[in-house]
């Protein structure tokens, strides 16, 4: 077992994943990470939803997680890596588990089972199966909205216990749940909240950092209002949150990532907004509202200038 426990904190990343004429879009993927190696984040998570995990074939999912790792390694960076993995199927998952282990990843982010519905003695013995079974550590992801179905506070707490298990991206978009299960939890078990609209709170509550698609934009703002609040700058945090608080409903205005993936692309961080079906583009009226944005911050300052600035264009 490696050190992710003791790592999983702060601002994650979930990268999206950029295409081209219906493959991964390598100077793009190239480009991306050498701009996110130089940002204050704690670590990455590949190929879930923000990354397209489920439209991807295995030997792309392999193709991308290499090529994260060496451009990483190249600008002398080290950030954790998770990879997703979402399926309905505890044998599936299981060899998931087995055809990934040797990749240079050092966890999943895996998602409750979605459509079936099973009882939550189901959701803990799949979850556990998988755990036992793991070369990496585990981060449950809790999203009842995808997966038709949520991890109660008893069953979460009981899958704390397990040693291959280390946090959990928290999306019950349930507060009371949120603010119970970081107050039971064991010492520890960290948890980081998916939840874009709610990291100001979350943080407040006391969770352990976030997993945020919209940090792909002004990533250090995100990362300064953890800094800020675990040094008791209430204000300082709540003025860097109104900073970015809208963009954490206009990124999400349409199914995710294509708004996010059209900020990257008329930014010039990659080259296409492209999706793979069933996802689109972003409408024509979205893609005003954007525009509108873009324009309206100008060129993106990051950290008071004291680092690159990103030119929108």
């Amino acid at each position: 077992m490696n050190d992710l426990r003791t790592r999983l904190h702060g601002l994650w990343l979930p990268l999206i994943t950029p295409f081209r004429d219906g493959k991964i879009d390598q100077p793009s993927l190239v480009r991306l990470v050498r701009h996110y190696a130089s940002a204050p984040l704690d670590g990455l998570i590949l190929a879930a939803t923000s990354g397209e995990g489920l439209l991807l074939s295995a030997g792309e999912l392999e193709q991308l997680v290499h090529l994260v790792r060496t451009m990483l390694e190249e600008q002398g960076r080290y950030l954790p890596i998770c990879l997703g993995l979402a399926g309905a199927s505890t044998a599936q998952m299981l060899d998931r588990l087995d055809e990934t282990a040797a990749w240079p990843i050092d966890g999943y982010l895996i998602s409750s089972p979605y459509y079936l519905r099973p009882s939550q003695r189901g959701l803990y013995l799949h979850f556990a199966a998988l755990a036992d079974h793991a070369s990496w550590p585990v981060v449950l992801y809790n999203i009842p909205y995808r997966s038709a179905i949520g991890l109660t506070n008893e069953t979460l707490l009981a899958l704390a216990e397990h040693p291959n298990i280390a946090g959990l991206k928290d999306c019950c978009a349930d507060r009371a749940q949120s603010i119970a299960l970081l107050r039971d939890r064991p010492a520890g078990f960290r948890v980081l909240t998916g939840e874009d609209r709610q990291y100001h709170d979350a943080l407040c509550d006391g969770a352990d950092g976030a997993i945020l698609l919209a940090a792909h934009v002004e990533t250090e703002c995100f990362a300064a209002m953890r800094t800020h609040l675990k040094a008791g700058r209430h204000d300082a945090a709540l003025d860097a949150w109104r900073r970015v608080a809208d963009l954490t409903h206009l990124l999400f205005a349409e199914p995710s990532p294509a708004p996010t993936k059209y900020w990257l692309w008329r930014t010039g961080l990659i080259d296409s907004n492209e999706v793979r079906l069933p996802m689109v583009a972003v409408s024509d009226q979205l893609a005003v509202r954007l525009e509108r944005e873009i324009a309206r911050r100008g060129t993106l300052l990051v950290d008071d200038g004291a680092n690159d600035l990103v030119n929108a264009k």
